[in-house]
Order: C-alpha cells, then sequence, then structure tokens
C-alpha cells in the first residue's frame, strides 16, 4: 500500500465547500439527516454524493457510497480523499459499511470530516478501519 496524499490548505477549502454543498443534494425525508461526500479520484476529479432515503430503511444508501458508486460507473477506480458532511453540526464519520466500501478501492484513503463552519478532522481509513479484509484476501482479485 502507499502512502495517503496529503491535501494543502486549498484543495481543503475545495473539498470542504463540495462537501458542504453535497449535503442539498439529499434525499431524506425519513430521518431529516442530510448527509453530503465529496471524493476526489486519482486525476483530481470531484465526485459528489448524497444519502438517499427510501420509505423501505434496508434500501437507503448512503451520501459515501453515492459518491462511490458515481465514480466507479465514471470509469475511476483510485481515490485520495474524501469529504463528510452532515446536518448535525459536527463531525460525522463514515459507518461500518462505507468504511469497507471505501476500502475497496482506496485502502490509504484519507477521511476529511466538516463541520458547518469548514473546520474539519482527517483520520486515514487505516486508523478507522484497522486489520480490514479486501480484494487481496480472496482467490480472485478484480481488474
Amino acid at each position: 500500500m502507499s502512502a495517503p496524499t496529503v491535501l494543502t490548505s486549498d484543495e481543503i477549502k475545495v473539498l470542504s465547500a463540495k462537501t458542504l454543498d453535497a449535503r442539498s443534494l439529499s434525499y431524506s425525508p425519513y430521518s431529516k439527516f442530510r448527509v453530503g461526500a465529496a471524493l476526489i479520484t486519482k486525476d483530481g476529479t470531484y465526485v459528489q454524493g448524497a444519502n438517499v432515503e427510501n420509505a423501505s430503511y434496508g434500501a437507503c444508501i448512503c451520501a459515501e457510497q453515492t459518491a462511490i458508486v458515481k465514480a466507479v460507473t465514471a470509469g475511476h477506480r483510485h481515490f485520495t480523499a474524501i469529504g463528510v458532511a452532515s446536518s448535525a453540526g459536527t463531525y460525522t464519520s463514515p459507518c461500518g459499511i462505507c468504511r469497507q466500501v471505501l476500502r475497496e478501492f482506496a485502502p490509504n484513503i484519507l477521511i476529511y470530516m466538516f463541520a458547518e463552519d469548514g473546520t474539519f478532522v482527517m483520520e486515514p481509513l487505516t486508523a478507522m478501519l484497522p486489520r480490514s479484509f479486501g480484494p487481496e484476501d480472496l482467490d480472485i482479485v478484480p481488474a
């Protein structure tokens, strides 16, 4: 695994703005808990995602997963950082499923958790998901 790429202060400002803006894309009529994410691909493209709820709660999808799915279906497979922000007004970290989805494509990704005022805490996925399970643990590794 390669070392994670730490963002510059200018890159963090852009990531913060895109992450906070992504919350407005949320469809959360049940929980009212709006979450936005912005993913940075290896080539510098930003991909936004938001949580999408469903009356059948198990069919809900998190903002981080939305961003990953949009990026992957647009041909991106390598990511350097992701921002996450919620309507809670404080730092929100990715849930366990989102951590595993991120792990599939970016085991060393840095996760920036933004508050409403743009302040953040950053933690590498490796600290949030120690001793993780990934493609290399399977007999067949996807292309």
